[in-house]
């Protein structure tokens, strides 16, 4: 069975985690293979504008394999050192490759996102969540630390209280408090949450694609870089930026008040 379910519509991709009998665990090797791969096609590809991802069945993502966790089977087995290359060459190029997607991503909370499945969706650049979903930063009260990345991505999308409240209690975070406190952008009834994350998709697809995934880059780039160092890396994407074919397009559009037609040149 395909790990990652991908279906497109216009210039929207959405991604299914297809797993629902384990709760779509991300850290099987044909898991971490299949988003990596997907995230180094839509890169090569203009015609992908924004990418929703989404878990099948109930569950948005348990994050690992607790029966694999509880037998030290695949990544989880061995002695200090393998398991810490087993980290380092498997889940963790799952952060690594979704940092580097220029697409966009949007998060669809269909469910519980535990562990690595709450930091999943905190690797995405949007996230809209079921009003009956749930997140937690389950990592310590099961023994272990967010090894995926978590206490990293926690601090940058929340308060460095409201992360430590997360990862040193493990507490589940109920969508309401989610949206409370800034983690998710919308919140939509179960069962319209696919139409509420397409329309947010929609907003970002209908945008010239390059200056899209050049304004991603730089927000991601501003969560570890100076001033001046974003200023400099904006005057060479601003210089690409007007060179495009997108761009007198998108001018055109605006002064006659119509929608634009861009081809990603």
């Amino acid at each position: 069975m395909n790990p990652l379910l991908v279906q497109s519509e216009g210039n929207i991709e959405t991604w299914t985690l297809n797993r629902p009998e384990s709760r779509n665990p991300i850290t099987e090797a044909d898991m971490i293979e299949a988003i990596t791969e997907n995230v180094e096609r839509v890169n090569q590809d203009h015609r992908v504008r924004a990418v929703i991802l989404t878990g099948a069945g109930k569950a948005f993502s348990a994050g690992g394999n607790i029966k694999a966790m509880v037998g030290k089977e695949g990544m989880f087995a061995g002695n200090p050192y393998e398991l810490r290359n087993g980290y380092r060459s498997g889940v963790q190029k799952i952060p690594l490759a979704l940092f580097n997607c220029d697409v966009p991503t949007i998060a669809a909370i269909n469910g519980p996102a535990v562990g690595a499945g709450a930091d999943l969706a905190m690797m995405c650049d949007l996230r809209v969540m079921a009003s009956s979903a749930w997140m937690a930063e389950s990592f310590a009260a099961l023994g272990i630390v967010p090894g995926d990345g978590g206490a990293w991505l926690l601090t940058k999308n929340l308060s460095l209280a409201r992360a430590a409240e997360m990862a040193l209690t493990g507490d589940r975070i109920t969508a309401e408090r989610a949206l409370d406190w800034g983690l998710v952008n919308e919140l939509a009834d179960p069962e319209q949450l696919g139409e509420v994350a397409h329309k947010l998709a929609a907003r970002v697809a209908k945008n010239p694609p390059h200056s899209v995934r050049m304004t991603k880059k730089l927000l991601r780039e501003s969560q570890q870089q100076s001033l001046a160092s974003i200023l400099e890396l904006s005057a060479a994407m601003q210089a690409i930026a007007h060179h495009t074919d997108d761009h007198p397009e998108a001018m055109g559009a605006f002064l006659n008040k119509r929608e634009g037609r861009f081809t990603g040149r």
